[in-house]
């Protein structure tokens, strides 16, 4: 009878074992500081304040993918233990084609394919709903790294890692949002494995998309896989520009309907009401349509500078950007502005690596041993 007892608990064991999960939901602030220190070395050759942050303590860099033509480039890190991968997106670097891709700000369906070349498209599949919406440049950025991340999630998947990570920063948070709807839409459509668990940070990141694209991202990481973390000084989550116009509600939203809505109410009712909204109507379809063609059209004229063959998409009349993920945000205290004061001469100062580095340690410190 104990013989029985032992195996059984033995076969429980070994069970427990190869179910175990190494990674686990919400923010965990050792987790996050080990991705700035990585996050730091994709950027080894681009920024200068390596004396402020340590090197990672338990990864190392396996692969490193080539540049695209708007200098993307991202890298994969293995975990000590072999359990764990993280894929580390580049941010923005000082060349001409890495900030066009930031402002070429128009929207794009966040289903649908985009033509690269005479022989090359990118097909993908940000979001179920119809209405999402993503950044165009943005899109660009994913559509250079999306084969190579598939296969080497492949490569590690053949032996035995099944847990990743995914970091970026500035440029690279953006892109770390659209990676993570793009994969997850690949497990669900059989082109990965369905036994892979992704978290996400997406760190000092812009908005990425409209309101529906966030409520897609932010259900399919639902119950804290997808974290967004946010210097409270700092600009760069504040952007792109975003306009609602009555095109990016509901369409259950009385102001979609407003005539029909005020058909009950008295004549100068009606008509002081409707005289207020037609003006505001009017000044957010106008600048809408000033934002489309001055960061659309306009821009891709030099995006095809980089790349010759690519063609313009069809954009989505929408400039409503809105930030996703659960917030985490890095409260700048007194003793911070010390450090860090407002200055107009460096705008990126709040934005860096170090001041997030920094907050995190104080607001949350070590929760874990890092693993």
């Amino acid at each position: 009878m104990m013989r029985i007892f032992l195996i059984m608990v033995l076969i429980a064991s070994v069970y427990r074992t190869e179910a175990q999960q190494y990674i686990q939901p919400n923010f965990e602030s050792d987790e996050y500081l080990e991705m700035l220190r990585v996050t730091l070395q994709a950027h080894s050759d681009s920024i200068n304040n390596s004396s402020k942050i340590p090197a990672p303590l338990f990864y190392q860099r396996v692969f490193r993918s080539q540049v695209s033509p708007l200098y993307n480039r991202w890298d994969l890190w293995l975990r000590d233990d072999q359990h764990v991968a993280a894929i580390c997106i580049r941010g923005t670097v000082n060349q001409t084609a890495s900030w066009l891709e930031n402002f070429y700000m128009a929207m794009v369906p966040a289903t649908g394919s985009i033509q690269l070349s005479d022989t090359s498209s990118f097909t993908y599949k940000l979001a179920d709903n119809p209405s999402a919406a993503v950044h165009v440049g943005w899109l660009l950025g994913l559509s250079s790294m999306a084969a190579s991340v598939k296969e080497k999630i492949n490569e590690l998947y053949a032996t035995g890692v099944k847990e990743f990570i995914i970091m970026g920063h500035s440029q690279g948070g953006a892109l770390s949002f659209l990676l993570t709807s793009y994969l997850h839409y690949e497990t669900v459509n059989g082109n990965l494995p369905k036994d892979i668990y992704f978290k996400t940070y997406s760190s000092a990141a812009p908005k990425p998309g409209n309101l529906y694209y966030a409520y897609d991202y932010d259900f399919i990481t639902r119950n804290g896989w997808g974290l967004t973390v946010v210097n409270s000084l700092d600009w760069v989550p504040e952007t792109p520009i975003s306009v609602q116009t009555v095109k990016d509600f509901n369409a259950t939203n009385p102001f979609v309907d407003l005539k029909g809505a005020l058909k009950k109410r008295k004549t100068l009712v009606r008509w002081y009401i409707n005289g207020v909204y037609n003006s505001l109507n009017k000044s957010t379809k106008k600048a809408q349509r000033k934002l489309e063609k001055n960061l659309g059209s306009k821009l891709f004229k030099q995006v095809k500078k980089f790349m010759p063959g690519i063609r313009e998409p069809t954009y989505v009349a929408s400039s409503n950007y809105m930030r996703a993920g659960v917030p985490i945000v890095l409260m700048a205290d007194e003793a911070y502005k010390q450090q860090y004061p407002e200055s107009a001469k460096n705008i990126f100062s709040h934005h860096a690596l170090h001041p997030y580095y920094m907050l995190t340690q104080k607001w949350y410190g070590n929760q874990t041993s890092g693993r």
